[in-house]
């Protein structure tokens, strides 16, 4: 067995809520984001199989382009970076690609969530799917709110959250 650490690129972005940054595998997947000066502290979001040794790179190609069309207004230019992760259940894999079917400017609640994942019943499930994403932006969490409309928890904070769904809905 290889013990060898591999590598992920890993950059930082500016935003109007502060610093984005963005760990990516040798593949180009996104492996970890979130709004933090540190990329090193994204690695134990990331699953043990797809962890290495974060090299700090001004760009990350596609990705930055990306994230800057996404900042400019494109809001759908993040829709097809490719993103891995990993867990040790399917239905957590499942529910994070369809989140990522959640459009722009239209959020779903946490019902709404697991409706849309199959499991109209595992509401928590699909809370527990938004909590464990380690690549924000990237696979959306952000869109989905409580059944009152309040925005519920985020990783990054609720002004991150509540700045993204703005920008989201004017964009």
């Amino acid at each position: 067995m290889n013990s060898t650490i591999s590598s992920i690129d890993s950059a930082v972005v500016d935003t109007p809520v502060g610093p984005f940054a963005v760990l990516v595998g040798p593949d180009g997947a996104v492996r970890a984001s979130g709004f933090t000066t540190d990329p090193a502290t994204l690695l134990p979001l990331v699953h043990p199989s797809l962890r290495g040794e974060p090299r700090q790179r001004p760009d990350l190609g596609p990705v930055t382009a990306a994230v800057a069309a996404y900042l400019a207004g494109d809001l759908v230019a993040i829709d097809d970076v490719p993103v891995e992760q990993h867990t040790g259940g399917a239905f957590m894999a499942h529910a994070w690609r369809v989140l990522r079917d959640v459009k722009p400017g239209a959020p779903v609640t946490y019902t709404g969530y697991a409706a849309l994942a199959g499991r109209p019943m595992a509401v928590r499930a699909a809370a527990a799917a938004c909590a464990r994403n380690a690549a924000a932006l990237f696979v959306p969490c952000h869109r989905v709110l409580r059944t009152d409309g309040t925005l519920g928890g985020y990783r990054w904070g609720l002004p991150v959250k509540r700045w993204l769904l703005d920008h989201e809905h004017l964009g």
